[in-house]
């Protein structure tokens, strides 16, 4: 089984394209979904009252909180995606393991921060979602609660594009429509399938 790695910088298209894929019929690990899953869990609650207590309201993480916390202290951030990475890993190897015992051809990890985070090394192949920076700008914008600042924080921790773009096996271009990504990826899965499986 080919484990594929999707990725791409906010509001470039990735969620989409993972959509797509599982509209397909393929597996997708979607880690910021097991991360706020994690954040909501008896587990989580447990991981992170040691390391944030004030983060924990009525039995859960409240994740406006966390934010507020963490952005005031880097090395308490980096301790927590310490702790938060190792569960959401674990999770991935099962959803893998999972996959392999159905026998897909291939699966999909989509992780935002898959070469900041190196975690391009679990993957035999990886898929970049980008668009040009002022569309990325203009649909990041757009999205309730982004302000400029926001987004200036997010930008800064991710790794540029076009580093990215270098380190991509395949690069799906979303700079027009959604009808015309849905067919990019269309088209790419049997080509896909023909080259890597």
């Amino acid at each position: 089984m080919i484990v594929v790695g999707l990725t791409g910088s906010i509001a470039m298209g990735k969620s989409e394209v993972a959509r797509l894929f599982i509209d397909a019929g393929y597996p997708v690990f979607d880690s910021d979904k097991a991360v706020h899953a994690l954040y909501d869990s008896p587990r989580g609650v447990a991981l992170l009252t040691p390391l944030v207590p004030p983060a924990i309201v009525d039995g859960k993480v409240d994740r406006q909180a966390l934010s507020k916390i963490v952005l005031a202290d880097p090395d308490l951030l980096e301790r927590l995606e310490k702790v938060v990475h190792a569960e959401v890993a674990a999770q991935r190897e099962t959803f893998l393991r999972t996959a392999q015992q159905s026998n897909h051809p291939f699966a999909v990890i989509d992780v935002p921060l898959l070469f900041e985070k190196n975690q391009d090394q679990h993957c035999d192949v990886v898929i970049l979602v980008s668009a040009p920076p002022a569309l990325q700008r203009q649909r990041a914008l757009a999205r309730p609660g982004m302000t400029k600042e926001k987004l200036a924080r997010i930008l800064a921790r991710q790794m540029p594009d076009a580093e990215k773009r270098k380190r991509a096996d395949i690069i799906i271009e979303n700079d027009g429509s959604l009808d015309e990504l849905r067919a990019k990826v269309r088209n790419l899965i049997p080509e896909f399938l023909a080259t890597h499986a």
